[in-house]
């Protein structure tokens, strides 16, 4: 019986480094720009304001979205991008900044705005119609620069993103 102590004391030891504290959060992920995003006037298609983007656009990338993040630099956003248009509802779990969620129809056009979305909650956000991009940006985006449901988007992905990837460009 004593041995078995003795190992289970040297192995708690090992896991609290004998004394220290364990870290259990992993490192913040930091923004990469992989494009350009504008938000435009329904009525004239003047640019209201310009974003560069992180883009996801695989199962994996749109289920990590913006989670773990601590922040978000004021001009930019994630351009979440989907193969359809379609009813989409998201949930700001594991993630810790507060955002508006812009959906947005196969057209570009905005069809729905979640506006300050708050942090950590399970609760669904749905689009009001459907929807084949979200983006993201900062709470209070939307408010600041007059961004409404019936504006539009483009966006370009940077060259440098395009050849790393192969992936989107707004006429996709």
């Amino acid at each position: 019986m004593v041995p078995a102590l003795a190992v289970i004391g040297a192995l708690l030891a090992l896991l609290t480094g004998c004394g220290s504290t364990l870290t259990t959060t992993a490192p913040e992920v930091q923004f990469t720009k992989e494009g350009e995003l504008s938000f435009l006037r329904q009525a004239t298609a003047e640019k209201i304001a310009q974003i560069d983007i992180e883009i996801a656009d695989t199962p994996a990338e749109r289920t990590q979205g913006l989670m773990y993040r601590r922040s978000l630099p004021a001009d930019a956003g994630m351009l979440f991008s989907f193969d359809s248009a379609q009813p989409l509802t998201f949930w700001m779990k594991d993630t810790f900044i507060s955002l508006d969620m812009v959906f947005v129809n196969d057209s570009k056009e905005i069809v729905s705005i979640a506006r300050s979305t708050i942090p950590l909650s399970e609760a669904l956000i749905p689009s009001s119609g459907d929807a084949m991009y979200v983006v993201e940006v900062n709470a209070g985006f939307c408010d600041t620069h007059g961004i409404r449901e019936g504006d539009s988007i483009d966006f370009a992905r940077t060259s440098a993103a395009r050849v790393a990837t192969g992936g989107l460009r707004s006429d996709d």
